[in-house]
């Protein structure tokens, strides 16, 4: 398997479950340098907030960040499973891209950069049905 390869096939299994499990061991916009892809996507899914009445609905954003932890051109759905509210899917799909808006640019490690850097990354957000509040 290519170097490149084997980043996103570990992006991949990494989100393949919940995200949002690590978002509580970090705050939003937390200056602590994120050192690994989890730590990454713990960094992005702590500044999320799913609207209510959205539990079970799931987003994978597709983009690349730069060695300083800023985006590279603009995010795209690659995923999406939503409900019947055209109304409240905007309002979930909004609520990413806050998220995303809202952590970036990131505080990245030398290390991590150089790993990351213009890589294709996949995070899924998927509301949980605690979030329902």
């Amino acid at each position: 398997m290519k170097p490149r390869s084997a980043i996103v096939a570990l992006t991949l299994a990494l989100v393949a479950g919940p995200s949002a499990a690590t978002s509580q061991e970090r705050g939003c916009r937390s200056p602590e340098p994120v050192d690994t892809i989890n730590e990454m996507f713990s960094a992005i899914v702590a500044c999320w907030e799913p609207p209510p009445g959205t539990a079970g609905m799931t987003l994978t954003l597709q983009f690349s960040i730069r060695r300083n932890g800023t985006l590279i051109g603009k995010p795209r759905a690659t995923y999406s499973r939503l409900g019947d509210d055209g109304s409240l899917n905007r309002a979930f799909v909004a609520s990413v891209l806050e998220a995303l808006d809202k952590a970036l640019p990131l505080p990245v490690s030398d290390r991590m950069g150089g790993a990351i850097a213009g890589r294709l990354l996949f995070p899924r957000f998927t509301a949980a049905s605690g979030d329902e509040s």
